[in-house]
């Protein structure tokens, strides 16, 4: 078995492909058995595991795979072109943006995701919780065994370790706080406006605190589900900020009441129409408005960022202001790379003493079927009345000698050019364990 990681970040693709390839939550699971699926039509076998992580900043499909399907690309192949047929996308448009990773190459690139050091925010915790939500989902489809559950314990372990021990978190600017930032520069102070979330799921949890925060005159919530925005504005409103909640239905009607509009929801169309914002934009008499999407796909049609008196932001503009602080983690991120390198190397020495593993039980099988037949030899001499001490002799030699008959025999047969080699195997192999007294 080998590893694979398949996808498309925010370091290689724009939102435009990114928001073409994300995978709602509710679709997930049935995709990650698609996949699989798909994957192993010709593999009875040692069948593929798969999980899906799908952000905001990333759509990653992580393998593990038999070794020759790998060699001869196969799985690269068949989930791009499931990717491409699942997306309804051409698979020309899909592919200068798929970043592929195999091997050790594949280990160290889910552990710099998991450590938030492949983020658009460097450092930043949220990754880690989103894929642990992926790994469960891959666990309650069926979809990873042995290897993936391995890595995936393996990445939270990583990720605690640089944590605990390296500042990458120190002096992070989030995508909430860039956001409040990006409000303060075209509006002024925060307490003079009125905010409009749309969603109330993890990130609006988040920039609804950093906004609080700052005491704006009125926070208001709209969510699909009633109950769950009424539950986030009960929370603001107990730490003493003024906040309702209000349904999804009602936002047209009320939307040019609002200086600032945060969407994340997981829709996948737009919320916010261009005819909705200039409607509001008339009633407002052309006010201005910061409107941030920080939703994949994007909750707010790209046309409003024409609109002279809108000021629309996506998470890739967020991004930008996120990498103001980059140069006081770079120690931080010195010390995680090592730990991450360690760790690697680590994680594939498991690797191969696990695809040890069959050669390891046909060799111990080859071992009992030899002692079987001298042993049932053993035991016919003795029934005939010879001497035990003979039989005995006779029986390590001749184990000894069907032991190392195949090794002898590859010595003589094997080239030139690798003879010293394979007599200094055999002398660690058979001499380091005569030395020890040591047996199979």
């Amino acid at each position: 078995m080998n590893l694979l990681t398949i996808g498309i970040n925010h370091q290689i693709a724009p939102l435009e492909i990114r928001e073409k390839v994300a995978l709602t939550p509710e679709v997930i699971s049935d995709a990650m058995k698609d996949l699989r699926s798909y994957l192993n039509q010709d593999q009875e076998n040692n069948p593929s595991e798969v999980a899906i992580l799908s952000t905001c900043n990333r759509t990653e499909i992580y393998c593990a795979a038999n070794d020759h399907h790998i060699h001869d690309q196969q799985i690269q192949e068949k989930t791009i072109d499931w990717l491409s047929a699942q997306r309804r996308m051409n698979k020309s448009e899909l592919t200068p943006y798929i970043q592929t990773e195999i091997s050790s190459a594949a280990v160290r690139h889910v552990f710099r995701v998991g450590c938030g050091l492949d983020s658009m925010v460097l450092g930043e915790t949220q990754i880690l919780g989103q894929m642990k939500q992926a790994v469960a989902q891959a666990q309650q489809a069926g979809s990873i065994g042995t290897y993936l559950n391995q890595l995936f314990n393996k990445t939270f372990a990583v990720a605690k370790e640089v944590r605990g021990t390296t500042e990458i978190s120190t002096h992070a600017i989030s995508m909430a706080s860039a956001a409040v930032r990006l409000s303060h520069r075209v509006l002024g102070a925060i307490d003079q406006q009125r905010i409009l979330f749309i969603g109330a799921g993890e990130m609006i949890n988040l920039c609804a605190a950093h906004f609080s925060g700052k005491s704006p005159k009125q926070i208001t919530i709209a969510n699909r589900t009633f109950e769950r925005g009424e539950e986030l504005a009960r929370m603001i409103r107990d730490q003493g900020h003024p906040c309702e909640s209000i349904a999804l239905s009602e936002v047209p009607q009320r939307l040019a009441q609002f200086d600032i509009v945060v969407s994340c929801t997981a829709s996948s169309l737009p919320i916010i129409g261009l005819g909705m914002v200039n409607t509001a934009l008339k009633n407002r008499r052309h006010q201005p408005m910061v409107m941030i999407d920080l939703a994949v796909p994007r909750d707010i049609e790209p046309e409003i960022s024409k609109l002279r008196d809108v000021y629309l932001y996506t998470v890739d503009d967020l991004g930008k202001v996120v990498k103001e602080g980059m140069e006081y983690r770079t120690n931080a991120v010195k010390s995680a790379e090592e730990i991450i390198n360690l760790q690697v190397k680590n994680f594939m020495h498991w690797l191969a003493q696990r695809s040890s593993v069959p050669f390891i039980t046909s060799l111990k099988q080859r071992s009992e079927e030899l002692q079987r037949v001298e042993i049932e030899k053993a035991k016919k001499r003795l029934n005939r009345g010879e001497d035990p001490a003979d039989v005995m002799t006779e029986l390590a030699r001749g184990l000894a000698n069907k032991f190392m008959h195949g090794s002898l025999h590859s010595l003589h047969h094997v080239d030139d050019d690798s003879v010293d080699d394979y007599q200094k195997m055999l002398t660690k192999i058979f001499m380091t364990e005569s030395k020890r007294g040591g047996s199979c």
